[in-house]
């Protein structure tokens, strides 16, 4: 069931990518419809099939390379919605200490309803709402196949950390921090403001004066969001919000880690410090690097992943705080 767990966990890494790959496409509504694609099971491929499709949905022009990419999308979620299946079926069959099933049956709950977040971002046209949902379900599948991952792996710390249990809820505030700052990012995706600041480390003109909290927050009603529905004012202030909540997650990740590595006698928990510290200054560099560079397609990619990682380490740090001293 361990090995079944890992391969779900890189599933779930693929999916991520996967799926930042396709909201920065700009194929979200790749295929209009749900859970094919024209009313097919793949990608329409005959002048047939593609006449028909684009009289069924005249709308939406169909474009084969973006239609590509939601299905490919589509079918790793579905293999991953089959693994999860699979781990939970195995897990009600071996009901034991080391075979917990509660966990796996949150997983398959909440993997079904994130099948139904991804319908909803069709055919809701990728309303930010549900496509910042869609995204902050895809990483607390991978962050809680990773927590059942480490229920499964035997490891302790050895004695004399006793004294660090009490950074746990520092750790867990700084999860909450984290998860915070990547539903930030994902409302700045959704709402296509990344690039609504193109200088750094400030935004562009009397950005300051022209802050608009109550609209950049709030989804007016439209008949298709793709590109975006709000005006620059309130994209900006989505975009100058994520800058500042990066700046406040580095921060307090930093500190967190400082203090853990400074007071730790375990080599495992200095080394999850020091990851911490690492990939979060690769993603301050990513996050950097699509303002100065216009959002490059493969850095933009990679700062949804990285972000996934960076998950990942505090899962594991916060795990070991609480459970393994």
């Amino acid at each position: 069931m361990r090995k079944l767990v890992l391969v779900a966990v890189i599933l779930a890494i693929v999916v991520i990518v996967l799926g930042a790959y396709t909201r920065l496409t700009d194929a979200g509504l790749g295929c209009p419809d749900w859970p094919g694609c024209y009313g097919h099971l793949t990608v329409p491929k005959t002048d047939s099939h593609i006449a028909a499709a684009e009289s069924a949905f005249p709308e939406r022009p169909f474009e084969a390379h973006k239609a590509w990419n939601e299905m490919i999308h589509r079918y790793a979620a579905g293999a991953l919605g089959l693994v999860i299946l699979a781990i939970f079926i195995v897990a009600f069959a071996k009901r034991t200490y080391h075979s917990p099933v509660k966990l796996p049956f949150f997983l398959l709950c909440l993997v079904i309803f994130q099948a139904a977040l991804g319908m909803w971002t069709v055919t809701m046209d990728l309303m930010p709402v549900v496509v910042m949902g869609h995204l902050l379900g895809g990483f607390s599948v991978i962050a809680c196949l990773y927590l059942l991952y480490l229920r499964l792996t035997p490891y302790r710390i050895p004695g004399g950390d006793a004294h660090m249990s009490k950074f746990a809820k520092y750790c867990a505030l700084g999860i909450v921090i984290l998860v915070g700052q990547i539903a930030l990012g994902g409302w700045t995706s959704a709402n296509y403001a990344a690039l609504a600041c193109t200088e750094f480390p400030f935004c562009e003109g009397d950005w300051a004066g022209k802050l608009d909290i109550p609209g950049a927050f709030s989804v007016p009603p439209a008949e298709n969001y793709e590109f975006g529905v709000h005006d620059w004012e309130e994209r900006m202030t989505m975009h100058v919000a994520h800058r500042i909540g990066a700046i406040i997650t580095f921060i307090y990740l930093c500190w967190l880690s400082i203090r853990l590595y400074a007071n730790a006698s375990s080599q495992t928990i200095k080394n999850l410090a020091v990851g911490v510290v690492l990939v979060l200054g690769l993603q301050v560099m990513l996050g950097v690097s699509n303002v100065v560079f216009s959002l490059p397609l493969a850095v933009a990619v990679m700062h949804n992943a990285v972000a996934a990682g960076l998950l990942l380490i505090m899962v594991k740090l916060c795990y070991t705080l609480y459970r393994k001293i």
